[in-house]
């Protein structure tokens, strides 16, 4: 009888351990994310993390039954804290690009944007062809980067391409005339603007457009099957709609 009970003791430490090391389903999700991007996440007067795409990850880790924490990141590192393992997703405007794909797992896009010229409302730049000569600025490490890089003729003609840590310091030197103009996300450019009634001013030419998704880990492949399919039952029953009227007036979710 010892040796039984012996064994069965033995048999449920060696369970516990296994339990310890891995064998345990994933508690938590953390999110990586530029803290200064609104409207899609960013730190409110109160200092905390709000943002479209923070109630959405808030909504989707609910029905993961999984907790959720917020990490703000730099967003020029963004891969290397993803697969550094720093973070689970990435998750707060995150262009799909062919360039990214090759590193990066993407859910299918939820939300589509096209990358906008900004200027000042008194500005005589009226085009994209009138930007020859002058100081452009962009945040570093967004897609805005690679839009304008894609336009060779049209960097070309820049006299320079600034880049900044974020798009409040770009559109706060284009206020104070240190730009010409900022390439910028237009769901980001239009919330600033919105703002700032009668400041600045959006061309009629882009950039071009693109489409937002959520970045995982190549590895990553069941917690991307499962954040899909949340996300497909948060379009489904209305979820996501009343989350995008929160934020945008409208429901702009693709």
């Amino acid at each position: 009888m010892r040796k039984l009970v012996k064994s069965l003791l033995v048999l449920l430490l060696v369970g516990l351990l296994v339990a310890g090391c891995g064998g345990a389903t994933k508690k938590k999700i953390v999110v990586g994310l530029d803290d200064n991007f609104p409207p899609m996440g960013f730190r409110d007067d109160k200092n905390n993390i709000v943002g479209f795409d923070v109630d959405m990850a808030k909504e989707a880790a609910k029905r993961l039954g999984m907790e959720v924490e917020f990490k703000p990141i730099d967003w020029n590192s963004k891969e290397a804290e993803l697969n550094g393992k720093r973070v689970d997703v990435l998750w707060n405007g995150l262009t799909i690009t062919e360039k990214r794909k090759e590193n990066i797992a993407f859910t299918k896009p939820y939300m589509e944007n096209r990358q906008i010229i900004v200027v000042n409302a008194n500005s005589p730049i009226k085009s994209k062809a009138d930007l020859a000569g002058k100081v452009v600025g962009v945040q570093d490490g967004s897609s805005s980067v690679e839009a304008v890089e894609k336009d060779a003729a049209a960097l070309k003609s820049f006299k320079e391409l600034k880049k900044y840590p974020d798009n409040v310091a770009a559109l706060m030197d284009l206020k104070a005339g240190r730009l010409d103009a900022v390439v910028v996300d237009e769901i980001v450019g239009r919330y600033y603007i919105a703002k700032k009634p009668g400041e600045y001013a959006i061309l009629a030419d882009n950039f071009g457009s693109e489409e937002y998704g959520v970045g995982l880990r190549k590895d990553d492949k069941e917690l991307l099957d499962k954040l899909q399919k949340v996300l497909d039952e948060m379009k489904k029953d209305g979820t996501a709609a009343k989350i995008s009227k929160q934020w945008f007036g409208a429901d702009i979710v693709k």
